[in-house]
């Protein structure tokens, strides 16, 4: 048995623009926001966190959406700045 797999079908890379810097989301944020009774959205069910600035998505998982929400969330657990912005990239 190979414990090595991907799970989802997207891995994406999670992180906040601030005064001009890229800098990592880390895995405690990513985890908090994808305990879905936290968002209480089941759109966002088939996300994982598996690393500092990583999630594993299901193709479902509609990407603008998703960075609006974790942006939301971010801003509300006062991780980023309100200023900030989430970047989102494949990879």
């Amino acid at each position: 048995m190979c414990l090595n797999r991907r799970v989802f079908a997207r891995k994406v890379r999670v992180q906040y623009l601030h005064e001009g810097q890229l800098r990592p989301c880390p895995l405690k944020w990513l985890d908090n926001f994808s305990m879905r009774n936290f968002t209480n959205a089941t759109v966002f069910d088939d996300t994982l966190p598996i690393g500092d600035s990583y999630l594993e998505v299901g193709n479902n998982v509609p990407m603008e959406q998703l960075r609006t929400a974790m942006e939301d969330w971010f801003r509300r657990k006062n991780y980023i700045p309100k200023d900030a912005t989430l970047v989102l990239t494949a990879g």
